[in-house]
C-alpha cells in the first residue's frame, strides 16, 4: 500500500515539474490544459490512497498523523519506514511545486490582464473598431485611413 502511494506521489511530482517547465517557457494553453486534467485525476487518486491508508492505520493508531505513523512503523514495520520517509518528502515537494506553479499562473494572469487593458485602452482611444470588434471606416464615421 505504501509503495503504491510512493509511486503515485513520485509520478505526481514529475507532473508538477513538467507543469512548471511549461509555465516558465510560455507553453501553449492546450499543453497546460492536458497536463491540468491529468494533474486533477492524479490528485483524486492520491486522495483515495491517503484516505485508505488513514482508515487502515486508524485501526492501530488513534491519531494517524505523520509523526505517529513514523513511530508506529518504526516499532511494527521497520521495512515501511524508508518508504514513509519518501512519501513525506515527496508530499512536501509536491506542495512546494504546486505553490510555485500557482504563483507562476497568477503572474501570467496579471500579465495577460495588463495586456488586455492596454489593448482595450488603445482601441478605445483610436476609435478604429466598432462595437462588433470589426474595423469601422465607413463614410460618416469621422474616421479615415489617412490623407495624402
Amino acid at each position: 500500500m505504501l509503495s503504491a502511494e510512493r509511486g503515485a506521489l513520485a509520478g505526481f511530482v514529475t507532473l508538477l515539474e513538467q507543469e512548471q517547465s511549461l509555465l516558465m517557457e510560455g507553453a501553449q494553453t492546450e499543453q497546460l490544459l492536458t497536463l491540468s486534467e491529468q494533474k486533477s485525476n492524479d490528485a483524486v487518486s492520491l486522495n483515495h490512497m491517503a484516505d485508505a491508508r488513514h482508515a487502515l492505520l486508524q485501526q492501530e493508531i488513534p491519531r494517524p498523523d505523520a509523526e505517529t505513523i513514523q513511530n508506529w512503523l518504526g516499532t511494527h514495520c521497520a521495512d515501511g519506514l524508508p518508504i514513509w520517509h519518501d512519501i513525506v518528502a515527496l508530499a512536501q515537494r509536491a506542495k512546494q511545486l504546486n505553490q510555485v506553479n500557482g504563483e507562476l499562473i497568477q503572474m501570467k494572469l496579471r500579465h495577460n490582464q495588463q495586456a488586455l487593458t492596454v489593448l482595450s485602452n488603445a482601441v478605445n482611444k483610436a476609435g478604429v473598431y466598432g462595437r462588433n470588434g470589426k474595423p469601422d471606416f465607413s463614410p460618416g464615421s469621422g474616421r479615415s485611413l489617412g490623407s495624402g
